[in-house]
């Protein structure tokens, strides 16, 4: 199990609107099946991602992350008559070994748009 992170470059603006949102949340959908990864949690912030998520394959989230920055970022460029990169590297992921620590890193997930105060709960999150 893994914590994923994807940063937008120079923390710019990588969701500027709710279709973006639903656009990658449809191709992190296609992707994870594709590439058998099961995701556990995930938040969508307007400069980051962060996802929990278990590989069923080798390299499972290597090429989902992969798959997925290339077509969100043609999508974004697109929309938005941009050229260039759109994320900062590579997506940074750390190992989840314990059950423990599991439930903590949903928890973070769950709670960053409150720490941002975006929301005062997360269920009004979308």
């Amino acid at each position: 199990m893994f914590h994923i992170i994807q940063r937008g470059n120079n923390r710019q603006v990588c969701f500027a609107s709710e279709d973006g949102f639903i656009a990658y949340a449809h191709w992190l959908t296609e992707y994870a099946h594709q590439y058998q990864v099961k995701v556990h949690a995930w938040v969508f912030m307007t400069n980051h991602v962060h996802l929990l998520a278990t590989p069923m394959m080798k390299n499972g989230i290597s090429l989902m992350m992969q798959a997925l920055g290339r077509r969100y970022v043609r999508y974004f460029n697109y929309t938005y008559q941009r050229t260039g990169t759109l994320w900062e590297g590579r997506f940074k992921s750390c190992v989840i070994c314990a059950e423990e620590y599991f439930f903590i890193c949903q928890r973070y997930i769950e709670l960053n748009p409150v720490r941002a105060n975006m929301v005062s709960h997360p269920a009004e999150y979308k």
